[in-house]
């Protein structure tokens, strides 16, 4: 006897979901990283920074700075009276 369709149908999602829940767990588990101490320090280097280009954006307020003859501004809001 054939199974019906509707057996079928049943069987593919149960693999459907079985390969879900595995795709999942593996996501999870390769996300699980020991780190070592002295390897820290490499992790939290300023260069390291997601999008904020900290080395060089230091480097450029350095080099501005000594042009300019002032420091800072670049991140403080205010008209210059004092009063925020």
């Amino acid at each position: 006897m054939r199974p019906s369709s509707s057996d079928r149908l049943a069987a593919w999602r149960g693999l459907a979901r079985a390969a879900a829940v595995a795709l999942v767990a593996l996501a999870i588990a390769s996300g699980c990283v020991m780190v070592r101490p002295e390897e820290r320090e490499f992790l939290a280097d300023p260069a390291m920074t997601f999008g904020a280009e900290g080395t060089a954006a230091a480097q450029e307020e350095h080099v501005i700075s000594n042009r300019e003859g002032s420091y800072g501004g670049s991140a403080v809001t205010g008209g210059g009276c004092g009063c925020n």
